[in-house]
This record gives structure tokens, sequence and C-alpha cells, in this order.
């Protein structure tokens, strides 16, 4: 009976507990200016989006006026670039709809960029915007027939070109559009790369930043996550010196590009992202807790505001990463910072979900979770700070 009473106070404890949760109020302590919200809609294209986010965001800190560039553009000569890896390997690297921030700060030098109406998603099928869905049936179809057939050789064409890789472009041009030679933009004739040349960026100052202890910090290493296929480099920081590259870019007039993993059931689909204090229910499976702490997906929609948050240690990122917990799983745009009303700290994020939510695309991102969740970040090289820069043998 003792047992069977400590068990239901203790659930009726926990459930008070986690019953202390209140509405937030942001008010906003920096904010600097982003285009407007856009959707990926039924692709996994949030790397382009968020990059091009991001850039966008640049040009607009740079004083070179609004741009709405094509995510199309670049997904198309990734994903034939990624196709043509995935091949050399046998499939050792994978073909898929993912991608990282990288390919885009690569891809605006090698490939250029063009404005969104010279190749806007989903026209090539009626629509206006972007389903994956059948493209990707496709091509994952071709590009695994080849990268892991059996074939002593691959068919090579007159002009010398690989026959499979004509294909594999057939096939993106039929669902993503012809990639544009030449255009008009403001009544001046650009190619993509001289349309790039033209907008001042430098792709070099563009770094990416990581926490992790499996690597030594202060140096560079390739983030082991499949859709690091280019295997771009990343620069190691002790997650407390991350954090203060995140406080002063947004203090400083930049915004950053944000990898994160949003599985978490702190991640609302209404705009909001904390890290609870209560442990999660799969901690506890097969036990009566369990029940109160699993949460159906309706149920995570609507999972309300806890009043205390988790501070991660830098041990507990390093296990999260580790054991699969956190992944590469969707990338964002960070650009200011807000308060609630208990002074809880939040990062303001522009999604690529449309306008969804109650902040109409716009998320708020707690410290807490974003110290624990972040893969990695774009920045502006003058965004961090100058002492961590030196350390990073930054120039």
């Amino acid at each position: 009976m003792k047992k069977i009473f400590g068990l239901a106070l203790g659930l009726i404890m926990a459930s008070g507990a986690m019953a202390q949760e209140f509405t937030p109020e942001f008010t906003v302590v920096k904010e600097n200016p982003i285009t407007s919200i856009k959707n990926q809609n039924q692709a996994g294209t949030c790397w382009c989006y968020s990059s091009l986010a991001f850039i966008e965001s640049e040009l607009l800190r740079m004083g070179k006026g609004e741009y709405d560039f094509s995510e199309m553009f670049i997904v198309h000569n990734t994903y034939l670039d990624r196709a043509e890896k995935a091949v050399r390997t046998h499939g050792d690297v994978s073909f898929a709809q993912g991608g990282s921030f990288y390919d885009v700060i690569y891809g605006m030098e090698a490939f250029g960029l063009v404005p969104e109406a010279e190749m806007r998603p989903g026209v090539m099928y009626g629509m206006e915007l972007s389903n994956h869905n059948e493209l990707t049936a496709v091509s994952d179809a071709v590009v695994a027939a080849i990268a892991k057939g059996h074939h002593r050789s691959l068919q090579v064409s007159p002009d010398g070109e690989m026959l499979w890789k004509k294909a594999i472009e057939a096939i993106h041009d039929i669902y993503l559009g012809e990639r544009p030679e030449s255009f008009t933009y403001e009544g001046v004739e650009y190619t993509p790369k001289s349309f790039y040349e033209s907008l001042g960026l430098n792709a070099s100052d563009y770094v990416s930043l990581t926490s992790f202890t499996h690597h030594p910090f202060y140096t560079s290493f390739a983030i082991e996550i499949p859709d690091n296929w280019r295997w771009a480099q990343s620069y190691n920081l002790p997650i407390d010196e991350l954090m203060e590259v995140f406080d002063n870019a947004i203090m400083e007039g930049y915004t950053v590009a944000w990898g994160s993993d949003v599985s978490e059931k702190g991640f609302t689909r209404q705009g909001t992202g904390v890290l609870p204090e209560e442990p999660k229910g799969a901690d506890l499976q097969g036990s009566d807790m369990a029940k109160w702490l699993n949460l159906t997906e309706e149920e995570k929609k609507n999972t309300p505001m806890p009043s205390t948050q988790k501070w991660c240690t830098q041990e507990e990122r390093q296990r999260a990463y580790d054991n699969w917990e956190t992944t590469d799983d969707h990338g964002m745009q960070i650009y200011g910072i807000a308060k609630d009303q208990n002074g809880t700290e939040y990062y303001m994020v522009k999604n690529s979900w449309g306008e969804a939510g109650t902040y109409k695309g716009l998320w708020y991102v707690s410290t807490a979770f974003v110290r624990y969740k972040t893969m990695n970040i774009i920045v502006h090289k003058n965004a961090i700070p100058k002492d961590i820069r030196k350390k990073l043998n930054i120039k």
C-alpha cells in the first residue's frame, strides 16, 4: 500500500511540476533585417533556403538592397555534384535531398546565383511550391543503379561525357527546370556567375563553426554527418565560446545560418523551441511515468512552455551527438535576440515552412535549446569576436 501511495504521490508531484508553465511574451533585444518567409514545402532543401536567407541578409547588411535568389538553381547544381560523388564512391557517399550550408557557399562561387524569377519551384509540374517526392523516387533509383550496380565500366558518349550523367541531368531538368545560361535583371544582362560577382560577396569570408570534443578545440574538421558529403571543414570551439559567437554576431548586425536538430519535443510546430528540465519519456520506457512524458504528435504541437529549462554541459552535447540524439536535422536562420517576461533569452529564427505557427514562420528558440542542439553554424568571419578569431587563426 505504501508503494502504491508513493507512486501516486510521485505522479501527482511530477504532474504538478510539469504544470508550472506560462504563455511567453517576447521583447526584442536586437533584431537584424531578413527577407520574406519562404516555404520549402515537400522538399528536403532547408539547407538551401536557410543559407540563401543568410546570404540575402548579408546583402541587406552590406547596403546592397533586397534580393530573392532561386533555391532551385543551387539545388539542381548541387544534386548533380552529389550524384557524381555517390557514383565515384560506389554509393559510400549517400545521394539524398539533404545538404549542408557549405553547398550554398561553395555553390554561389562555383555556379553563381540567379534571381528567383528565373527558376521558381514547382513550375515544371504546375505548382507554386516544391514537391520532390517523385523526383527523388526517379533520381535515387538511377543513381543507385549506377553507384551500386555490378558494372565493369560505365558507358561514355562519343563526345566523352558519361551517359548516366546526361540521364541524371535530364531528370533534374524535367522536375526542376533547366538552369539559365543568361538572364536580364533590372535592365542588365548577366550569367549566373557574373550576377554573383556583381553582388560584392566573397565566399571565403564565410566560415563554419561547431563544438564537439572528439576533435581538438581550435582546429578544423569535417563533421561526420551524411549531408556533409563535400567534407566541408568546421572550426571547433568550446560551447561557451560558440555561444559567444552567436551573441556577438547578432549584436554587431550579422545573422547566422543555424544547423540544428528539431526532433526534440521542446521544438514545437507553434513557433517556440525550448529545452524542458524534465527527463525524456524514452529514458523511462515501460514505466508508468513514460505515459506522462511520451507525447503524441498532436500533443507535441501544443506542448506548453516550461517555467525552467535545462542548461547542458559540453559532455552532454557530445553524448547526444555520439548516440544519434542530435543529428543534422534542419537548417534555419538566426537573426535576433529576444527575452520573455521571466528574463529568459531566446534567439529569433527565420524558418522555411511558410507562414506556419503563432509567429507566421518565425520561431523563438531558447539559448538553452541552441546550446544543446546546434550542429554547426555559418557566419561572416568578422562576426566572430577578435580573441576567438585569433585562437582560430582566422585573418
